[in-house]
């Protein structure tokens, strides 16, 4: 039912698009109107949207830009940049001048942003260089629906100069930043590095959370639980007091000492207390919202994200037509347009009229957001998940669900719960147990892969006070305090955020960079810094303490919004920052060590190929052992890192093909096909003598286990049956 709606707004808008089309011809000798945008998706969306009136073509994000084997930019003169045609681009960019001559009008509809800004104020020069005759303007389309992509048409604008400025001074300022900090790296640490303006800020707050983490020593502690029974109804409860005081459990034998204490003492309904919730929605998904709960409800990386999000918003084809399922996904607002308020408040009232507040539900947009773009929502309430789930792949499909979840479920009536909690009296303990029920589901009755799991009720004790009950088990389980966690993609784009790095479209791009250049790497979703990622994180905050600092960072992401708004020049902006850092640049040059080669390890392997000591090295993609013959020989290979329990080979770091998914296997592969799933940590097992690997489960974290499936040493209680190692090579090989 909702495509078919869709089909029929698509026809609407069409007749529209033709006879603006139309219009546009009669004035320009039939000439049809040029559209450029981004994405060939995208473009082909709107194609179909608007008719054989537009040409839509894409660009394919930047086709002018800054070139990469040189700062090109002139610091003497107001810091003008010197804009080339990409490489490999000089072909695409003279068929779009060449199209653009042809015809009636050209409308420059790249992404609602600063980037897309620049890139149709780069594409207007391009075309006025070949011909002043056509007019260019430039249109914005936050959804690819039909009635949006229609009223821009009719309704185009002109280039806004302060946002080509803001996106200018950004990367004017990156340049400067990356190309004086990158050479020095070259000259007093490692070829090939690489610094940055927001990615080294990133990198030190994941750093110092690392030392954090290695610094922490754990405290042990006990709970005690109990199994207690009152008639038919058992129930466990958690020890919360010891005469009178919050026990201390320090060890088993307080535990123990409290249970020999009370096993025969009278157990008894002390207390019954009623708390009533009231939880209030959240607002509609901005981009960071939207990376962290995809991360957290999906295990989605904030990268694989925004690429989801891309295709959702540039169009899916449902049937017949194709139709941009959500609206644009670079955002840091929570503001709904009132057409899409009173579309959801309309199948509210249709589907859950008893959760419709009288009034729309108002979100506050926070002070740092541009405010530039709605929220991320759906182009179309009446497309739930389940009326288009055959037209999306598995990932579509829970991104837009979490999405459209977000949005309906933002604007129905607070969900209300009750939680009872009990005090059990056994003798001098007490124990405590609670059980949440729903008074009111108000807007969870939308929320499924969005519902919490201890919001979703539970069980609700049936007794009163007085009521005697029996306790039948005890249960002292040790623990250990827990350490500050690592960040992961969700948390650290929280933080990002919250300190006010970055921007929107930049948060998914910090951390891929940090991943692609392996100064940090992610393990169970938790991004870890790198050998080489500390080293040069060590080099930057001491050298550069004052640049390489989130107030000073999120300090700058203010004054380019002040560009933006036409507060400040952009080139006087760039003044003020950039005289002291290049005198700071200048000065650490003369001062700073060099850490070349401080990383290299002499080895006992010896080259097979020249016979010379093989050194341990350091590259972009970790460890490996290097000739120390190089350059007259250049044989390379990984570090073995175990002995091969099947051959006797060497176990070493391999790949898979597609992925890049790293597992460790047999050097002497396909003869032997031997592989593990798990890192070995350079130790044998004592019991066995086959080497110890490093494995995670929820319950124990990091631990060490024995990689012979027949040997119980540090073996998890989680883990499942089964071998650590598995001797099928072919299968993961092409994963």
């Amino acid at each position: 039912m909702a495509v078919k709606d869709g089909k029929s707004n698509t026809g609407a808008a069409k007749t529209k698009a033709k006879k603006a089309g139309k219009k546009t011809s009669a004035k320009k000798a039939e000439k049809k109107t040029l559209i450029i945008m981004e994405s060939p998706h995208k473009a082909e969306t709107v194609q179909k949207i608007l008719g054989p009136g537009y040409t839509v073509k894409a660009c394919i994000g930047h086709l002018i830009d800054l070139p990469k084997s040189r700062l090109a930019i002139d610091v003497d003169h107001n810091f003008e940049p010197e804009y080339i045609t990409v490489r490999g681009r000089s072909k695409l960019l003279k068929e779009l001048q060449g199209d653009a001559k042809k015809s009636g009008m050209v409308l420059l509809a790249s992404d609602p942003d600063r980037e897309g800004e620049a890139i149709a104020w780069h594409l207007r020069n391009a075309i006025f260089a070949k011909t002043d005759k056509v007019p260019v303007r430039r249109i914005s389309i936050n959804e690819i629906t039909p009635q949006v992509v229609l009223d821009a048409v009719v309704k185009p604008q002109d280039i806004n100069e302060d946002l080509v400025n803001a996106q200018k001074a950004r990367r004017v300022l990156d340049r400067l930043v990356g190309y004086n900090l990158s050479p020095l790296l070259w000259k007093k640490v490692k070829n090939g590095l690489s610094a940055g303006r927001v990615q080294s800020v990133a990198l030190r707050i994941i750093c110092e959370r690392e030392k954090e983490v290695e610094s922490f020593t754990p405290e042990e502690y006990w709970t005690l639980d109990a199994d207690f029974r009152a008639g038919r109804f058992a129930f466990t409860a958690q020890l919360i007091s010891w005469r009178g005081l919050k026990p201390e459990l320090k060890n088993e034998e307080a535990v123990n000492e409290i249970i020999a204490r009370i096993k025969d003492a009278e157990c008894v309904v002390a207390e019954i207390r009623e708390t009533d919730r009231t939880l209030k929605p959240r607002p509609p998904f901005t981009t960071s919202q939207m990376q962290q709960s995809a991360a957290n409800r999906l295990g989605f990386t904030a990268r694989k994200t925004m690429q989801v999000a891309q295709q959702l918003y540039e169009g899916i084809n449902l049937g017949a037509s194709r139709v941009g399922l959500i609206t644009y996904m670079r955002t840091d607002s929570v503001r709904i347009s009132q057409t899409a308020l009173e579309e959801v408040r309309g199948w509210l009232a249709k589907n859950f009229p008893g959760e419709l507040p009288k009034e729309p539900v108002e979100y506050s947009v926070g002070k740092k957001a541009q405010d530039a773009h709605e929220a991320i929502r759906p182009t179309f309430v009446n497309y739930t998940p389940d009326s288009i789930k055959e037209y999306l792949n598995r990932d579509q499909m829970r991104l837009y669900t979490i999405i459209w979840e977000r949005f309906v479920s933002s604007q129905m009536t607070n969900a209300k719960t009750r939680t009872l909690s009990a005090d059990i009296a056994a003798g001098e303990g007490l124990f405590r147990i609670a059980g949440t029920k729903f008074i009111e589901k108000g807007f969870y009755k939308v929320l499924k892969l969005l519902s919490d799991k201890d919001e979703k009720g539970g069980h609700y004790p049936p007794f009163k006070t007085g009521d005697k009950v029996q306790a039948d088990k005890f249960y002292p389980e040790q623990h250990f305090t827990q350490g500050p966690p690592r960040y992961s993609d969700a948390s650290i784009v929280r933080v990002l955020e919250e300190k006010g790095i970055g921007r929107p479209s930049t948060y998914a791009p910090i951390i891929s960079v940090l991943l692609d250049r392996y100064y940090v790497t992610r393990t169970n979703k938790q991004l870890i810094p790198t050998v080489l990622g500390r080293l040069i994180n060590d080099v930057l905050v001491e050298s550069f303490p004052h640049y390489i600092d989130a107030a000073f960072t999120a300090n700058m992401e203010t004054k380019l919004d002040e560009v933006e708004e036409s507060a400040v020049k952009w080139p006087d902006m760039i003044r003020e920052f950039w005289d002291p850092f290049k005198d700071r640049i200048d000065e650490v040059g003369k001062t700073l060590e060099s850490f070349k080669g401080s990383l290299d390890e002499a080895t006992d392997y010896v080259c097979e190929k020249c016979g010379k000591p093989m050194i341990k090295k350091l590259g972009r993609f970790g460890y490996f052992l290097a000739c120390s013959g190089f350059p007259e020989c250049r044989n390379t290979k990984s570090i073995p890192l175990a002995k091969c329990p099947k051959c006797g080979g060497d176990v070493v770091a391999r790949k898979n093909r597609g992925r890049g998914k790293e597992f460790y296997g047999c050097a002497n592969y396909p003869e032997c096909d031997f592989i593990s799933h798990y890192k070995p940590i350079n130790q044998n097992c004592p019991k066995c003598g086959q080497f110890l690997v490093e494995k995670y489960d929820k319950k124990n974290g990091y631990h060490k286990a024995c990689i012979n499936p027949g040997c119980d040493y540090l073996h998890s209680d989680e883990e499942e049956a089964g071998p650590s190692g598995r001797a099928e090579g072919g299968k993961d090989d092409e994963e």
